[in-house]
């Protein structure tokens, strides 16, 4: 393959100490699956939330010096190596559900990656870098079936960098945590390149120094002004499902209700012999009851009864039927049900099968959601006294749209409901625990706390600083409460809303067409007969000329007799190797 490293011309001029064009194949390749296990291993359940860096460095390590086809395969192996174990727990609903969401993102990502290496073109490679991978998210969050999994920022729940969430939101953490790992690898390939010889590499080590320094220095900042708020105290039930092999026995409805009723009868009797306060509100999970209450009395009665025993509001999960929909619906003592929110993103291939009828003639996967849900349209917040609550439920919770939304509704406390029952039949952990990651951060996020009640665990209550203040373990039942900060304070990322994210990845596009022309404009300054290779591929100050010619791995000699003020030129006609 042609690439790599060149000897610039006597007077040419070159960008940094050193001048290596990149890695043979094989290794790029090696490269990119260790960065894509190294991203995955930085998300529960591994949780080594360092490891994040070193995602977006290996993979720039690998790019440099391939061509856009070797690039889109990089790419390609990185995207398997991430999502295929990242998203292992879907091989509970289907072995080709998994295989090809993990095979579809990881092409999605492959084809991206040719941006990234068209940006490694530029003097601002590292920022441009970081704002692609802020616009690679961008795009799978949104296209073709939104899928937020694996976005850089949702790995940092327990980092120190986490509270830049409340400055900028997902995003900007995203772009901080890329921008770290790209400055590690520019001090990799002024190293690679020779800049400790020549005295080039202190520039590079200090700005990386620099740049994680002020990274971590997020866990300083005051973004988290909760003192003076009023509190309440809040419960949330896990009531557990049967533990089962298939998913029929396993989402037996009557019997999920009735272990939430015997849970929340548990928490009233402990209230009414004074072992614990009572709450002023309790929160079922999604799905809590899979019937229309509204279609079956003895439903009807068994959560009119759960909410006589307690005596306070429940928020529950349910099903609602004419049209089918997933709710939240308040039900309150001596009024039952009342006030609903609709999940507004549902689930591709599970509420909602796309292409059904032409699934339909090769699997047997419609048929585990016969008819399509409809979606909600708006922010519902429950009033219960002092408390707002904004509700999102399971899988809404990695949309910043979404939870953004509540929030500028009013919602002073926000509630995640969820089912994973589905993901855990083999016990894994890997969804439930990314979801807590991810509520963790939408806490520290809006500065609010945040009840994530799931069906068979994990819940969690969480502090306005991402600390679990009451966390269960799975498959079991479990009673969570706690006193919660109420908070009307609007962080600066909620003010600005997707801001950044449009800033950003507008700059990314800008930045990706100032790439794409460079080669033009070589052309242009040598067929005027400029005397330096100017804007040729070269990686800031990683100091490569790339593609002129040489074959990958070898290094040609600075001076390899070439008369001093030679022409640059190509010949004409000659195809120039990207």
């Amino acid at each position: 393959m042609i690439s790599a490293q060149a000897a610039p011309a006597a007077g040419a001029k070159t960008r940094g100490p050193g001048a290596f064009g990149g890695f043979a194949t094989r290794w790029a390749l090696l490269l990119s699956v260790a960065g894509g296990l190294a991203l995955f291993a930085a998300f529960p359940p591994v949780d080594a939330w360092p490891l994040a860096v070193a995602g977006p460095a290996l993979l720039v390590l690998a790019l440099t010096g391939r061509s856009l086809r070797a690039s889109f395969g990089c790419g390609l192996v990185f995207g398997l190596a991430l999502f295929v174990p990242l998203l292992y727990w879907l091989v509970n609903e289907a072995w080709y559900a998994w295989v090809a969401l993990a095979a579809a993102l990881a092409l999605i990502f492959a084809v991206l990656c040719i941006g990234q290496r068209l940006l490694l073109r530029l003097r601002f490679w590292p920022a441009a870098v970081a704002g692609w991978w802020v616009a690679a998210e961008g795009v799978r969050d949104r296209w073709p079936y939104p899928f937020p999994w694996g976005r850089l920022a949702m790995s940092q729940s327990v980092a120190p960098d986490v509270r830049w969430v409340a400055i900028g939101g997902v995003p900007f953490l995203s772009f901080l945590v890329a921008l770290t790992g790209a400055m590690i690898a520019r001090v990799v390939l002024c190293y690679l390149g020779g800049a400790r010889r020549s005295g080039g590499l202190a520039g590079p080590v200090v700005a990386a120094a620099v740049t994680i320094g002020l990274v971590l220095a997020g866990g300083l900042l005051p973004v988290d002004p909760t003192g003076g708020a009023p509190t309440a105290r809040v419960a949330a039930i896990q009531g557990n499902v049967p533990r089962a092999r298939n998913l029929s026995q396993q989402l037996n409805d009557t019997e999920v209700t009735q272990n939430h009723a015997a849970a929340t009868s548990e928490l009233a009797a402990r209230v009414k012999a004074g072992r614990e306060p009572a709450p002023d509100l309790v929160i079922w999970p999604e799905n809590a009851t899979g019937l229309d209450p509204y279609d079956y009395p003895f439903i009807y009665a068994v959560l009119a009864g759960a909410v006589d025993a307690i005596d306070r509001p429940i928020l529950v999960g349910e099903v609602l039927q004419d049209p089918q929909r997933n709710v939240g619906q308040l039900w309150v003592p001596g009024r039952g049900p009342t006030t609903f929110y609709v999940k507004r993103q549902l689930v591709p291939f599970g509420e909602y099968i796309p292409f059904r009828s032409l699934i339909s003639s090769f699997s047997s996967l419609p048929s585990l959601q016969p008819e399509n849900f409809t979606p909600g349209r708006k922010a519902v917040v429950f009033g219960v006294g002092k408390i707002k609550l904004g509700d999102v439920i399971c899988y809404e919770v990695g949309f910043d749209a979404l939870v953004r939304s509540e929030v500028n509704a009013g919602a002073n406390l926000l509630a995640v409901q969820s089912n994973d029952a589905d993901f855990e039949i083999d016990g894994q952990l890997g969804e439930t625990e990314q979801q807590t990651a991810m509520a963790r951060i939408r806490a520290i996020e809006s500065d609010r706390a945040v009840v994530y009640a799931s069906t068979t665990g994990e819940s969690s209550i969480i502090a306005p600083d991402g600390a679990l203040i009451e966390h269960s373990g799975i498959w079991q039942r479990a009673i969570l409460d706690g006193r919660v900060p109420l908070v009307s304070y609007r962080t600066l990322a909620d003010r600005v809303g997707a801001w950044p994210e449009y800033v950003i990845i507008a700059l990314s596009v800008l930045a990706l067409g100032w790439a794409v022309r460079f080669p033009r404009r070589k052309r242009t300054a040598t067929s005027q007969g400029a005397g330096t290779v100017e804007d040729a591929g070269t990686v800031e100050d990683a100091g490569t000329v790339e593609d002129a010619g040489t074959v990958e791995g070898t290094e040609t000699p600075k001076d390899a007799g070439i008369p001093k003020g030679a022409e640059t030129e190509p010949p004409r006609g000659a195809p120039e190797s990207i």
